[in-house]
């Protein structure tokens, strides 16, 4: 039984270039991932790249204890970003950190004063009256246009069948559309269906005959309006104010692939007057998803009266369009008055009608945040502090590199080769980790790189004195070595796993950039484990052979006489007594 379990030892021994071809692999595939990418450095935090970076606290309002929860969190964020990224900010991250706090991270190069107002505040949520519409921007020309038979009618009951968010058919010319947008102001907030002009009366009439600056103002804006253009659709519709009409783009673009343009009437409804809304699956007909709404009881009412009105008009204004942050993300037709509640249908995805029901629900949330921390730095400090830790982190390996020689000498080739490669992989992960899970190189992260330098040369020295402590009882090095690696693997792995476990405590229980020190020293102590398994062990292995160090030269670090090895237990014999010759 002894001998196979020998063989299986000596064959296990015999092979750690397995290992060793293994890791190397794994190196050359990240690298090469990282090139692809094309992200070929970290992504560097606030502090080290210069920015804003905004905590906002979300806090209950009275008599809705319950209303801080991960899904209106998530809600939130998702508005938040729109509104930062409207402002035309490069790669902002908003992120949500413990269950109450969301973190805006604004690079610098952006006006932080307006990055503060935008995403501090609560959304701004309305139902609007549609008076003209069509597409906008270079692709519209090329566009077919779409027809009033792609928007459904109302179904019977309290319900209103959504067109996709651009589907109403666009007036038939600029004049047509100026008359529209007059008649409807002077008729009062809605249009009426005797607003609408005639074809012949819109046909005599000259655009600009008895419009008033105001509507004058806003054919202006109008026609003006490329919503092909981002800036221009964040900033449309965005200031104006419920008692006015406006002009709006769509949110997205329509089912014909082109952005579509709006001119809105006042507001009729907020979404302080929305109840609760929510996503559900019809399975009664082929409607399939579609987005309930429930109203207050005041909102009941205002939703009737508007969409009493809109529903005696023509295709596009028998439409109301809800407006989120001053853009349009929904305008479904109405057949009839609706009031108490309604459902919004028209071949909605799961996704298209969650996402728009958590949009009507945020107008009417009773959530609001205040800002705990704002934090600017300027781009030339945060060079100075990447260069100031980059210094600190270069002073510690070298000090540390200093020691291994000194003391362990020869050995200390395998602990700097073993330090290269956890800083390969390290350098590697961390610049393909930025724009897969958003993790920015902060100053905390840099300090928690330079503490994992001393940890990785722990796992090498604990190593080390193991087989050193085989040596001082007389075992050669391929035996000391493998006898060794039992005992200090244990070790090894204990300690990791406490470093480990503190690092993820600190990460649960922490928020801001102290998150980031927690998450680089908890990603360098699971590189340890992997570097000191798949490289160290098997280097040791390997160089056990060569005579330089199997035969303990003097600048190898293993020299048994500068270790105080014991000379090697040999049996011997006892000496017999003499014996009498006489006697015998």
């Amino acid at each position: 039984m002894a001998a196979p379990k020998k063989g299986r030892s000596a064959s296990a021994q015999s092979r750690p270039g397995r290992s060793l071809a293994l890791i190397l692999i794994a190196i050359a595939a990240l690298t090469g991932g990282m090139f692809a990418s094309g992200h070929t450095t970290p992504r560097l935090g606030i502090d080290l790249a210069g920015g804003t970076s905004i905590t906002l606290t979300a806090k209950n309002e009275p008599g809705q204890p319950n209303a801080i929860n991960k899904t209106n969190m998530n809600t939130a964020v998702d508005i938040m970003n729109r509104r930062v990224n409207g402002l035309g900010v490069s790669e902002a991250e908003v992120q949500t950190q413990g269950s109450d706090n969301i973190i805006v991270n604004i690079p610098k190069g952006t006006n932080s004063e307006q990055a503060r107002k935008q995403v501090g505040t609560t959304a701004k949520l309305y139902f609007r009256p549609v008076l003209a519409t069509e597409a906008s921007g270079a692709e519209a020309s090329a566009t077919p246009t779409p027809s009033a038979s792609s928007s459904s009618s109302a179904t019977s009951g309290d319900k209103a069948t959504s067109s996709s968010s651009s589907s109403a058919t666009p007036s038939a010319s600029a004049t047509t559309q100026g008359r529209v947008v007059s008649d409807a102001l002077k008729a009062g907030s809605s249009p009426s269906a005797s607003s609408t002009p005639s074809s012949s009366s819109s046909a005599n009439a000259s655009p600009s005959a008895s419009v008033d600056p105001a509507t004058a103002k806003l054919q202006a804006a109008y026609a003006a309006l490329d919503c092909s253009d981002k800036a221009v659709r964040a900033k449309a519709g965005a200031d104006a104010k419920p008692t006015e009409p406006t002009v709006a783009c769509g949110q997205d673009k329509n089912s014909s692939g082109v952005w579509q343009k709006y001119v809105l009437g006042p507001a009729e409804v907020a979404g302080t007057d929305i109840k609760k809304a929510g996503a559900v699956f019809d399975t009664q007909s082929a409607a399939g998803w579609k987005v309930t709404m429930d109203f207050t009881s005041g909102g009941s009412k205002k939703f009737a009266a508007i969409t009493g009105k809109l529903a005696q008009n023509q295709q596009p204004q028998n439409q109301f369009a809800i407006v989120l942050d001053g853009q349009v993300v929904s305008d479904p037709s109405v057949a009839q008055s609706l009031s108490g509640s309604a459902e919004i249908s028209g071949s909605f995805t799961q996704t298209e009608a969650q996402d728009l029901a958590n949009m009507l629900k945020y107008g009417a949330l009773p959530l609001s945040f205040k800002e705990s921390s704002v934090t600017t730095v300027t781009a030339a400090l945060g060079g100075e502090q990447l260069h100031a830790g980059l210094i600190a982190g270069a002073i510690g390996l070298a000090l540390v590199v200093l020691y291994l020689v000194i003391y362990y000498r020869g050995l200390s080739v395998i602990a700097i080769a073993s330090l290269g490669v956890s800083a390969m992989l390290t350098y590697v992960l961390m610049a393909l980790l930025g724009p897969a899970i958003g993790f920015a190189l902060n100053l905390p992260a840099v300090c928690g790189a330079i503490v994992a330098i001393g940890i990785t040369a722990d796992s090498f020295i604990v190593f080390f004195e193991r087989i050193r402590d085989e040596i001082r009882e007389g075992r050669t090095l391929r035996p000391a070595v493998e006898r060794a690696w039992p005992r200090a693997r244990r070790t090894i792995l204990v300690s990791d796993f406490v470093s480990f476990l503190a690092a993820a405590v600190l990460f649960i229980v922490t928020v801001g950039k102290v998150q980031g020190f927690a998450f680089t020293l908890g990603l360098t102590t699971v590189l340890d484990v992997v570097v000191v398994f798949f490289f160290t062990k098997p280097l040791m292995t390997l160089l056990a052979r060569r005579k330089f160090f199997a035969e303990g030269h003097r600048w190898s670090g293993l020299d048994p006489k500068r270790l105080g090895a014991k000379p090697p237990l040999r049996r011997t014999r006892r000496a017999s007594a003499p014996v009498d010759t006489k006697e015998a």
